[in-house]
């Protein structure tokens, strides 16, 4: 079976995800961690996303690999651990336009669905529903108030030491938000089949319980 789980920074997706993946027994898949890793790397190589040439030679040579560590992910790309690398400010600042790329969209939802064969698993991004698992036996997409959401992603990285004022994240999440809704690739949208939960004001248990009970038995 797979669960995909879409919608927007600071709903709580990757949270909820990961532990409604647990609770399941089955293998939870970051898919917007594959695009920041591949976003830090190419800041990294300073490679040119309009140069179509340097980009190609760039993704050939791409290598993801996740691992497990105490049941934490860590995210691997050509064998250098990027795990506290891909949420730093200049990669969220450029990953939705690195996502919008075709060459990096085609590149990634292989990969992913090629994930998607092995076993049970639970997929969070923002297209799995729509594009990479139109079929998927369950599909979720999380909202929440602007406001809520903020707050969520500051309080993050003011756990994490990144510098970065409320306003600063608001506005970010602002531009992400339009960017990701109106880009021509695979834009973020709600699948038609998609339950909708907003989770402004719910607890992270409350939702992974409405999720489970939204599974077939």
């Amino acid at each position: 079976m797979i669960i995909t789980i879409d919608g927007p920074a600071g709903t709580g997706k990757t949270t909820i995800a990961r532990l409604l993946a647990e609770k399941l027994k089955f293998n939870y898949f970051d898919t917007g961690a594959m695009y920041r890793a591949l976003t830090y790397q190419l800041l990294q190589k300073n490679i040119d996303l309009n140069n179509q040439e340097e980009l190609s030679v760039f993704l050939e040579g791409f290598h993801f690999d996740i691992r497990e560590n105490k049941k934490a992910k860590q995210y691997f790309v050509g064998g250098d651990d990027v795990t506290d690398f891909i949420r730093l400010p200049q990669v969220n600042q450029k990953v939705s336009e690195v996502s919008a790329h075709p060459a990096v969209r085609g590149l990634l939802v292989g990969i992913q669905r090629q994930f998607g064969k092995e076993k049970n698993a639970v997929f969070e991004g923002r297209d799995m529903g729509t594009v990479v698992f139109p079929k998927a036996e369950i599909k979720i997409f999380l909202t929440a108030r602007p406001a809520v959401r903020a707050e969520r992603r500051y309080l993050e990285f003011k756990e994490k030491k990144m510098p970065a004022t409320q306003e600063e994240v608001y506005q970010e999440l602002s531009n992400r938000d339009h960017f990701d809704s109106t880009r021509e690739i695979s834009p973020l949208k709600q699948a038609d089949d998609a339950h909708v939960i907003d989770t402004s004001d719910m607890t992270i248990e409350q939702v992974i319980n409405l999720i489970v009970s939204l599974i077939p038995h």
